[in-house]
């Protein structure tokens, strides 16, 4: 099953300058980069709504919801920022370096929050490898953004 999950990230990966090119698209045709982020939510929350809805999953319950810290209200602004973010760089900076970008913010924030063991992630110590990891990833953002 851990392969599974692993060519699952693989794959949701691949998926992220595909979907910024499909909104910076969306975005020429819609008045810009925020409209076409709003529209793509509006599908995806159609889309999501549509698979809870077939695999019958239970409603949430409000007391359980009103229990969640403030900050985990947060995630989607920070999807909503994200895929903006993506539909607007797209044409600006091309999909390579922006991809490398976002991906090298990503490792950095995870290699942190690893660290800390903040927001249900496992405790993984930053150390030298990790350390080198990421060096190594900027190392390509440069050399992706040169040639």
């Amino acid at each position: 099953m851990l392969y599974f999950w692993l060519a699952l990230a693989f794959v949701a990966g691949m998926m992220m300058p595909l979907q910024a090119g499909v909104n910076s698209t969306l975005a020429l045709h819609s008045n810009g980069a925020l409209w076409a982020s709003w529209i793509s939510f509006l599908v995806g929350t159609a889309a999501l709504l549509g698979v809870v809805l077939a695999m019958r999953y239970q409603w949430p319950v409000a007391a359980e919801l009103q229990q969640a810290p403030w900050w985990a209200w947060t995630g989607g602004f920070m999807g909503a920022l994200f895929v903006a973010t993506g539909a607007f760089l797209a044409p600006r900076i091309g999909a390579a370096t922006m991809i490398a970008l976002l991906v090298a913010g990503q490792l950095i924030m995870s290699v942190i929050l690893d660290h800390l063991g903040w927001a249900t992630f496992p405790e993984h110590s930053i150390n030298l490898g990790r350390i080198l990891g990421v060096l190594c990833l900027l190392a390509g953002v440069v050399l992706i953004r040169m040639y």
